[in-house]
């Protein structure tokens, strides 16, 4: 009965036909206010599914995020959510028309299924293009959802679609090679493994599988029923394709955008406990984009929950609001960059406003190895040292002094080692940490697995050359076109990648670095289906082929002293900084009071 009264409020259309350049025909479903007035647009575009409820298919999710907030998204009855995108209960009566439309291949739509191809960008750009023109539309068209919702946003936005006017990029990895699949070279089967079958070829279209469409009282993928055969022959294989080219090539190119050509005016929220997926590519769309309208905001928290509460809503309304609508409330006038800042224990974040990224008068500061304590200093040891581990074993744990002050560390890092190994290569997995006084590990919830550390980063030593022109000392890139094996015994110099990370640690709390060959991994239980819960989440490196143990399971030693200053280098934020002041604390719920 809900369902029914909230659908009385809307024009709703189903299956609504969008024609491709190439004939072929994407099915869409649209929510919009019953007015003759012409209202902006809210799209999402891919192979997720349009008729797939939420409630249902993602029930385990959705379970938690009810369970954690009962009172989500009030006023709405939940009858028409989707994984990952808007409520249209809540953005119909903002004045909105919210477009959903299956991807080439996905769901109603038919097609060759190709995920983050340079075709499914395409056909996002006629879909905009398409809704933009329609006579309930105003011309402008706004992009705005989670995860896939979010990463090819980027991809579209390279093509510059005459009606994109704005868009949320909610949590959206860019680099498919670096962001996604080959996280510093070493590739990372295990999310794809689980997620790919169950999310996207369960509702291929003409897939025998897939769940009901409840809205049309049908297959979610359409009516054609294909055979096993039928299907994997109408689909690209991904997985395949990254446990084929290790090194990054035209096809991870041409899936990831050229950020010269992203010009729309945007927001980036990225998590801080994204590790392996998303946050890295909303930290360089926001440095590296050329829209001279562009946003940076950090949050915590599961990947679609802060999207939905409060403190989300608020700041996608306003956004849109602005450049969809032309209504003058002061957006232009916000702060570029927003931060939640996070400390131990406590579900209460500090918001911060700020201009820059990384921040205004960010120290940068160097903490040092001593292999002969297996610790951390702010001083470099004078004396030489080496500290070795299995590749498939342990690894080591290096541990600072308890701190002295609070500190704060929020921004990018880099670590800098001295290495050598028993065979012609090795695979460095890097995880930040920190512990209380008495122990206890700050940990936050993930955007999947909830005890996430402080940050991650990854390296294959055969991938060590840079590129000095896109290179920064706290920010190393790494060109990933020349494989360079060791030669066994020789000592090379490594600068990893850690993606950023937001903390404030009280005195007395200390930090940790653990260095091991093979993915973090804490005792523990796995509490979401085959998405694990022990540090890393899904995004585990294990593939056999791709880590052959004659390779990656010899001995690693690390190298420190005079002339090998091993060092991780750190983003302290000073704590007093001119024209910098925090907006109030809160946790993403009571957001009407911290603004």
């Amino acid at each position: 009965m809900a369902q029914l009264d909230a659908a009385q409020n809307m024009i709703i259309e189903r299956d609504v036909p969008i024609a491709m350049d190439d004939g072929l025909v994407l099915r869409a479903d649209i929510y919009r206010p019953k007015t003759t007035a012409p209202v902006p647009v809210v799209m999402t575009h891919g192979p997720y599914g349009k008729g797939v409820m939420y409630q249902e298919h993602y029930k385990l999710m959705w379970d938690w995020l009810v369970e954690q907030h009962p009172d989500i998204l009030p006023g709405s009855t939940r009858s028409f959510l989707t994984w990952e995108t808007v409520d249209p209960e809540i953005w119909v009566p903002w004045g909105y028309a919210v477009v959903r439309v299956d991807s080439r291949g996905a769901c109603r739509s038919p097609g060759y299924l190709d995920i983050l191809s340079a075709r499914e960008a395409l056909d996002y750009y006629h879909a905009i293009e398409w809704a933009g023109t329609r006579p309930w539309c105003n011309g402008k068209v706004g992009l705005n959802g989670i995860s896939y919702y979010a990463i090819n946003q980027w991809h579209v936005a390279q093509l510059q679609p005459p009606h994109l006017t704005a868009m949320i990029p909610w949590e959206g990895a860019a680099d498919v090679y670096r962001d996604f699949a080959r996280h510093g070279g070493i590739l990372s089967n295990k999310f794809l493994e689980t997620w790919y079958p169950r999310q996207v070829a369960m509702v291929q279209h003409g897939s025998p599988d897939a769940p009901m469409d409840h809205w049309l009282n049908e297959s979610a993928s359409g009516p054609a029923r294909l055979s096993r055969e039928e299907l994997a022959a109408n689909r690209c294989d991904t997985l395949a394709n990254l446990r084929a080219r290790e090194m990054d090539d035209a096809w991870y190119r041409n899936r990831s955008p050229d950020w010269s050509k992203v010009i729309t005016p945007f927001i980036s929220p990225a998590s801080w406990a994204g590790f392996g997926l998303h946050p890295r590519g909303n930290f360089e769309a926001f440095a590296q984009a050329t829209s001279k309208h562009k946003w940076l905001e950090g949050h915590p928290g599961r990947h679609e929950e802060w999207f939905y509460l409060p403190y989300g809503m608020a700041l996608q309304k306003r956004f849109f609001d602005f450049y969809l609508k032309g209504e003058q409330n002061g957006w232009d006038r916000e702060p570029r960059v927003w931060l939640n800042l996070r400390r131990p224990f406590t579900a209460e974040f500090e918001l911060r406003k700020e201009n820059e990224w990384p921040l205004s008068g960010t120290r940068w500061t160097k903490l040092f190895l001593d292999a002969r304590s297996s610790g951390l200093a702010w001083q470099a040891p004078a004396i030489e040292g080496t500290a070795s581990f299995r590749g498939f074993g342990d690894g080591v744990k290096w541990l600072s002094p308890p701190l002295e002050q609070e500190i704060e560390i929020t921004g990018p890092m880099a670590l800098k080692l001295f290495v050598s190994s028993s065979t012609v290569d090795a695979d460095l997995f890097v995880t930040v940490q920190a512990f209380s006084p008495d122990g206890r590990e700050v940990e936050f919830q993930g955007t999947v697995d909830p005890h996430t550390p402080l940050a991650q980063g990854w390296l294959r030593a055969s991938h060590r050359k840079l590129d000095p022109a896109r290179s920064l000392p706290y920010r190393p890139y790494h060109s990933h076109d020349d494989k360079q094996p060791l030669v066994p015994g020789h000592i090379y110099e490594l600068d990893v990648e850690i993606w950023p990370m937001c903390i404030v640690l009280p005195a007395g709390f200390r930090i940790a670095v653990n260095i091991a060959g093979k993915d973090f991994e804490r005792p523990g239980t796995d509490a979401i289906q085959a998405f694990r819960s022990r540090g890393s989440g899904p995004w585990i490196h294990d593939d056999a082929a791709d880590r052959p143990p004659a390779v990656y399971d010899g001995q690693t030693t690390l190298h420190t002293g005079p002339g090998r200053q091993a060092c991780l280098l750190l983003p302290v934020i000073p704590a007093e900084r001119p024209g910098v002041k925090p907006v109030g604390r809160h946790n993403g719920k009571d957001w009407q009071t911290a603004r």
